[in-house]
């Protein structure tokens, strides 16, 4: 674990589960403002 972590390219998998999870997590909160914000643009969209 210690060489998988102090890998260069395990850090980057590292940041990259990081960012995944972060997303993850804003898209959960903010669920409900996303999905109105998406109905309402393909509303504009179709007139």
């Amino acid at each position: 674990m210690k060489r998988f972590i102090g890998n260069k390219s395990g850090m980057e998998m590292v940041q990259v589960a990081i960012l995944i999870a972060l997303a993850v997590a804003l898209g959960v909160i903010f669920k409900t403002e996303i999905t109105a914000f998406v109905n309402k643009t393909f509303q504009s969209l179709n007139g």
